[in-house]
């Protein structure tokens, strides 16, 4: 059906390599440990978001263009890791003025730059475009690879299953964080950790081999 092969044996894949740990989710476990609840929401939203970009790529045949130039993928996997290094020393070093109270209000949280850094961690994650290439076409009739059409679809039901996923990994992660959090030297450890995190994923991403 529409140039689709095997599409339950996808839907089984994608649900397994959504619930493999990767930089998504220590993103979105983060900033729901860190943050709480809304701000883990929104990293997911972010990250789903910039998922539908790769989408939009792979469909329109621009991930071959990571795939196939070395030079490209570079500087896309370079901006990427000095991003999430960025991030995350910002996050270490960033002054704390010794009050935290969880959900009262008196802590300010940019909860619209958390978004738009969900989506900017994906976007710049040449792995992420890669695995579309790479993945998607599995499932896809060869007599209909000239087609934009299936790529779509799979694209479309993987970020509905991710979005799903994530989501659930926000609202669980959050969850037990709740007491914890009321602590404010656990909580000013959290964000430490938080910004390890973040520094240890764009080591990881400018080190990872083509």
């Amino acid at each position: 059906m529409f140039g689709i092969i095997n599409f339950e044996a996808f839907i089984i894949a994608g649900l397994i390599l959504n619930l493999t740990p990767g930089a998504d989710t220590m993103y979105i476990l983060g900033r729901s440990i860190a943050q709480g609840k809304k701000a883990g929401i929104l990293s997911a939203l972010g990250i789903s978001t910039g998922a539908v970009f790769h989408i939009i790529f792979a469909t329109l045949g621009l991930s071959i263009i990571l795939a196939k130039s070395a030079i490209t993928f570079e500087i896309v996997k370079y901006l990427g890791a000095v991003y999430l290094i960025f991030l995350g020393l910002k996050t270490i070093f960033k002054k704390e003025d010794g009050k935290f109270e969880l959900n009262n209000g008196n802590e300010i949280v940019n909860y619209k730059k958390i978004y738009f850094s969900g989506i900017m961690t994906n976007i710049l994650n040449p792995k992420v475009a890669l695995f579309f290439l790479a993945f998607l076409p599995q499932f896809i009739d060869p007599n209909h690879v000239q087609s934009s059409l299936p790529f779509l679809l799979l694209g479309i039901t993987f970020l509905l299953t991710g979005t799903i996923w994530c989501l659930i990994l926000a609202l669980f992660a959050s969850k037990l964080s709740d007491r914890i959090r009321k602590n404010y030297k656990i909580k000013m450890w959290l964000d430490k950790i938080t910004g390890g995190i973040f520094v240890a994923l764009g080591i990881k991403l400018a080190l990872m081999k083509k």
